[in-house]
């Protein structure tokens, strides 16, 4: 991809929001783009990288049995007036609404209706039971205190998740696997969670729990019981029942010995039980030949926060500590080198150019600056202001038959000559969904070199393939 064609704006100096830098950064520089309060336009490399997130969930959901789906955004109120939840989302100002002279719709804040709608059609006997649908996509909320950005938005991206079974045993199993399943989910991401129990909300249920990341932009407090070790958010302090239910449920006894931090929700569990398939009318048929209600499970995760989340944990900074750029995640970013040719000099730009394209017919995603009126200085810059790992310039060392590949997030520097490049980047791409550097990748191969008992033959036997496939 060309970075001319990717819509970044170049500014020689940012003032940046002291709380969300990075954020900030990314509406200044283009990669995201604010329509109103809460509403929000993803640039090309956000999107690439959201879509990263999307893929990975996706893949742990789908390895935990989970069924993937698309429902409607565009939902009729009927289903909502059948569950009960229609008055009080109008009340509280949360629904998007949409009048017209055949029928009320809405846009959907949350799936549960919607999600029993569809399982009802389909799952009429225990035999078909325990099932889990799944969906990744936008809600919409008409958030009063929108903040943060991506964090708290009207419009957002969010997996949301609905299990389905026979009885409690059943759903404690699914809410457990599912707990395991998003653990594995933030591991894959780079984000440690806290899980903490939690307060239902209007989603209502008997039992739900959070998923945390530790941080002082967070608008939530959470609280440790030093003897228990559980965490809990402090908003389950309000309940009338606090100590009961803290006590009952999560075994703390003593609310005074807790201590606070800052975090950022962003995954949530829930166990419904019968809430929305009792009013709703959903039921299977049982072994005995009677109707009984699903069990219900409920699991979300903020994709729009996540992504918030990762763009400011690869904040850089420079020898001042204040901000020099950003470095996403290998396994994230959707390009891992940024080329930058040397305009002045025909040959070396027709060297970056050959490089270039043997990497897309490899299959290899790189950013190739190609912007004339714009400094080598300033697009070193830009590399770290989009967030790519390594940076290349094609300048002076192809003299010397090599260039100098950086990296953006330590400083490490390797000279490699154009056929090592193009390998070892071809290399890294197998890798890097496992978030493999491109130094390990070469630290590794040096390993292997050395203890190969037959190095000088298979460094002959590589240079032989690698030259009649690769050939300048």
């Amino acid at each position: 991809m060309r970075v001319s064609q990717i819509g970044i704006i170049t500014k020689k100096k940012l003032k940046l929001d002291n709380q969300f830098p990075v954020q900030d950064m990314l509406i200044q520089t283009g990669q995201l783009a604010q329509y109103s309060s809460g509403v929000y336009a993803y640039g090309h490399v956000p999107y690439l990288v959201k879509k990263n997130i999307d893929r990975i969930i996706s893949e742990v959901l789908t390895k935990y049995d989970c069924s993937e789906i698309s429902l409607p955004l565009l939902q009729p109120e009927n289903i909502w007036i059948e569950s009960g939840r229609l008055e009080k989302y109008i009340a509280e100002g949360v629904m998007f609404r949409c009048k017209t002279d055949k029928s009320n719709y809405c846009l959907a804040p949350t799936a549960e209706e919607a999600v029993v709608n569809y399982a009802k059609d389909r799952i009429y006997s225990y035999k078909q039971l325990p099932v889990t649908y799944f969906q990744i996509g936008p809600k919409f909320r008409n958030e009063l205190r929108a903040r943060g950005y991506l964090l708290r938005g009207k419009s957002f991206d969010m997996m949301d998740a609905y299990s389905f079974g026979k009885n409690q045993d059943e759903l404690n199993d699914k809410y457990n696997t599912m707990k395991k399943a998003y653990l594995e989910i933030f591991g894959k991401l780079g984000l440690k969670v806290q899980p903490v129990g939690a307060d239902s909300g209007n989603i209502g249920g008997n039992k739900s729990e959070e998923f945390m990341f530790i941080s002082d932009i967070g608008e939530d407090n959470i609280l440790f019981d030093e003897t228990t070790k559980i965490a809990f958010n402090s908003e389950l302090l309000n309940r009338k029942d606090a100590q009961e239910y803290l006590k009952s449920i999560y075994g703390i006894k003593n609310i005074y010995n807790l201590k606070s931090k800052k975090a950022v929700e962003l995954g949530h569990i829930f166990q419904l039980g019968d809430k929305y398939t009792k009013a709703m009318n959903a039921t299977y048929v049982d072994e005995n030949g009677e109707c009984q209600n699903y069990i219900m499970g409920c699991y979300g995760i903020g994709v729009s926060r996540t992504l918030a989340m990762i763009y400011e944990k690869s904040i850089l900074y420079n020898k001042n500590n204040e901000f020099d750029g950003i470095c996403l995640p290998l396994n994230l970013t959707p390009y891992s080198v940024y080329m930058i040719p040397k305009f002045d000099d025909e040959e070396k730009v027709k060297q970056s150019i050959f490089v270039y394209q043997k990497l897309l017919q490899n299959d290899i995603p790189v950013l190739y600056d190609d912007r004339i009126d714009v400094s080598i200085g300033t697009k070193i810059k830009d590399s770290r202001i989009v967030g790519i790992p390594y940076v290349v310039v094609f300048g002076k060392t192809l003299n010397q038959g090599y260039v100098t590949v950086e990296n953006n997030k330590t400083g490490e520097k390797t000279d490699l000559t154009l056929e090592q490049f193009i390998y070892n980047f071809t290399e890294l791409e197998r890798y890097r969904k496992d978030n493999f550097s491109l130094e390990e990748i070469l630290k590794q191969k040096e390993i292997d070199y050395e203890n190969s008992t037959n190095a000088k033959g298979l460094e002959k036997q590589f240079r032989f393939k690698w030259y009649t496939k690769n050939s300048f």
